[in-house]
């Protein structure tokens, strides 16, 4: 919090002979031209990775949406920003009880980076499915554990000479 206002904070630095308010004047139209052209600077940057969908319109150059009914939408977030793709996700309100269901918009023109994006992601979800859990992992190695007879274990005992 201290930061932003520390950042907000601004110092005009005025070196003149005599104070009047033309100086003032000249001075105050300086900064608010400087304060313009860096608000305009700031605006023309074109995002990239995530972005809002008004954002993502803003650049006309098409969009195309795909839904994912999906619960691990993070993950394609990650996968996504990997290969470059400008997204935009908009959750849809759907039944309770349900998963919750996405619309990936993208540009047009990330469709090939889209979709070696997209087959990662379901690589990787499948895989996920594939794997067993590490809940009933252990809870078989515990079973297995309780019904092996534990063998007494033959210590030797040497004594240290001092």
């Amino acid at each position: 919090m201290q930061e932003d206002v520390e950042h907000r904070t601004v110092t005009l630095a005025i070196s003149t002979a005599k104070f009047t308010g033309r100086v003032l004047k000249s001075a105050l139209t300086k900064w608010l031209a400087y304060v313009k052209d860096k608000r305009r600077q700031k605006r023309d940057v074109v995002p990239h990775g995530k972005q809002t969908v008004q954002q993502l319109a803003r650049q006309n150059q098409g969009m195309t949406s795909i839904e994912i009914k999906d619960e691990g939408i993070r993950e394609f977030e990650r996968i996504a920003r990997k290969y470059g793709v400008d997204f935009a996700i908009k959750k849809l309100k759907g039944q309770e009880g349900q998963l919750p269901t996405y619309l990936v918009f993208f540009k047009g023109r990330d469709t090939d980076a889209l979709t070696a994006a997209f087959t990662e992601y379901t690589e990787k979800r499948v895989r996920r499915k594939e794997q067993p859990s590490f809940r009933q992992t252990l809870a078989r190695l515990r079973a297995e554990l309780a019904a092996r007879k534990q063998e007494p274990v033959q210590r030797q005992h040497q004594e240290i000479s001092r």
